[in-house]
């Protein structure tokens, strides 16, 4: 490899010299050699969008050389349009707690490109990070990624699987099957019933990762070092978030108080929590589906998922609910990711959050997993399904719990005593009903309709 030498104020360095990093970025990757992982790709596109903002801010209020100014916003647009540009970005998730060294890397790499456009020297730190710290540059990263990738991927993701949930449910609405509480055979319920409940859960998602949104929006760009914007121009809060809102069509504001957006990740906490929520939801889904589907032959076999992929490599035929149980596992992460933010949100010591890549990291990568597990989910096993009405029709008809609607009448006692004859001798409990009470066999059947009985009330 050609190397050339940099030099930054711990002295010189060898760095590659296609290298458009400098000296602190060739740091960070000789010193933290951990996961492989880079920071993900949308914290490094928002950290770009950020740089590109304070730029321009900085050039608004004649803090900036027009030139140097201009240079650096040209520098993200040419960076941006270039195939393999995270190559760039190479800094390991697990670095400095406060994420200098991304900070850095951006820096650098923008300085370089920069200074290569405007044929001026275009410095990392007194240019590209002027009027910014790495402590409130890298918490406002956090939040721009984020609500970036919650509006424009995540909602909307979680909107088409409610809306697939819904649309199957109409089909279904005269499909009665078993339900069933323990794992255990229960009272029946209509399929749209059960799907409606699984909407329900999104759309309450849907709602309680939208309540976030306007705290996740508001930043601690401003606030520099520790909060009191030392280094900043009293103004150039407001312009940096007036000028993101114009680059990303969401509306951004400074934090109420700065300090906290340094000191905490309460705002990411809270996120992840919802995230944790919505990964439930669909373990919860994932899981029926799995139940319903389970046989053909040894299990409920109540539906028929749609074969993707045969299932096994040596029993011939077999086919697997392959798409929930890839749900499962990306909502078991989502789990695990929120256990990790949730200890680095209590690593704010004093001024400043020390966990901040982890934290960024980890939330990105959950809402990244709930997006595509809520489209595969929807698109591939939801709206394909199929049900399997002879199955239901014969779990049904044997289904002793059906008594249940005779408590009002021949109260709960005889009612037990006709279930337990019914399972015993393995018969429908309306033939053990009607040699046991006074019912006729017509009453009988209108009191026993399973489709009768997903209404509720009282006959």
């Amino acid at each position: 490899m050609t190397i050339r030498i940099e030099r930054d104020s711990m002295g010189e360095l060898n760095v590659a010299k296609d290298a458009l990093y400098s000296a602190q970025t060739q740091r960070a990757i000789n010193n933290f050699p951990i996961s492989g992982q880079a920071m993900p790709e949308p914290f490094i596109r928002a950290l770009l969008l950020a740089k590109n903002a304070a730029a321009r801010a900085n050039t608004k209020l004649q803090l900036l050389d027009p030139a140097i100014g201009n240079a650096i916003v040209e520098a993200v647009h040419e960076l941006l349009e270039q195939d393999n540009w995270m190559r760039h970005f190479p800094v390991d998730v697990f670095q400095t707690g406060s994420g200098t060294s991304s900070n850095m890397n951006a820096n650098e790499v923008l300085a370089t490109l920069a200074s290569r456009k405007s044929h001026l020297t275009v410095s990392p730190n007194d240019h590209v990070n002027y009027g910014q710290s790495s402590n409130d540059i890298i918490p406002s990263t956090i939040h721009i990624s984020a609500a970036m990738e919650l509006n424009n991927k995540l909602l909307p993701a979680l909107t088409h699987l409610k809306n697939t949930i819904q649309a199957k449910a109409k089909t279904l609405k005269e499909q009665v099957k078993t339900g069933r509480t323990h794992l255990m055979d229960a009272m029946p319920v209509r399929f749209d019933q059960s799907l409606l409940s699984w909407s329900t859960q999104i759309d309450q998602n849907i709602s309680a990762l939208t309540s976030v949104q306007p705290l996740l929006q508001s930043l601690a760009q401003g606030g520099t070092a520790v909060g009191t914007g030392i280094n900043a121009h009293p103004e150039f809060a407001h312009q940096f978030n007036a000028i993101l809102t114009e680059l990303t069509g969401l509306t951004f504001k400074p934090a109420d108080n700065l300090f906290t957006h340094i000191s905490s990740q309460d705002v990411a906490v809270s996120l992840s929590g919802q995230l944790k929520m919505t990964a439930v939801s669909l373990m919860k889904i994932a899981n029926d589906l799995r139940w319903m589907n389970s046989g053909p032959l040894g299990g409920l076999g109540e539906i028929e998922l749609e074969a993707l992929q045969p299932g096994s490599s040596i029993m011939p035929g077999k086919v697997n609910p392959v798409i929930p149980e890839a749900t499962a596992m990306a909502a078991a992460q989502v789990i695990g990711n929120d256990a990790a933010i949730t200890i680095g949100g209590q690593s704010g010591n004093f001024e400043l959050n020390v966990m901040l890549p982890m934290i960024a990291r980890n939330l990105l990568e959950s809402i990244k997993l709930i997006t595509e597990v809520s489209r595969l989910l929807a698109d591939k096993a939801i709206s394909s399904f199929r049900v399997k009405e002879d199955n239901l029709k014969q779990a049904l008809s044997r289904n002793p719990i059906l008594v249940t609607a005779l408590n009002p009448i021949i109260g709960y006692l005889k009612a037990a005593e006709i279930a337990k004859q019914a399972y015993k001798e393995g018969v429908p409990v309306i033939d053990v009903a009607e040699k046991n009470t006074e019912l006729s066999r017509n009453e009988l059947e209108q009191l026993l309709n399973p489709e009768k009985l997903t209404r509720g009330g009282i006959e």
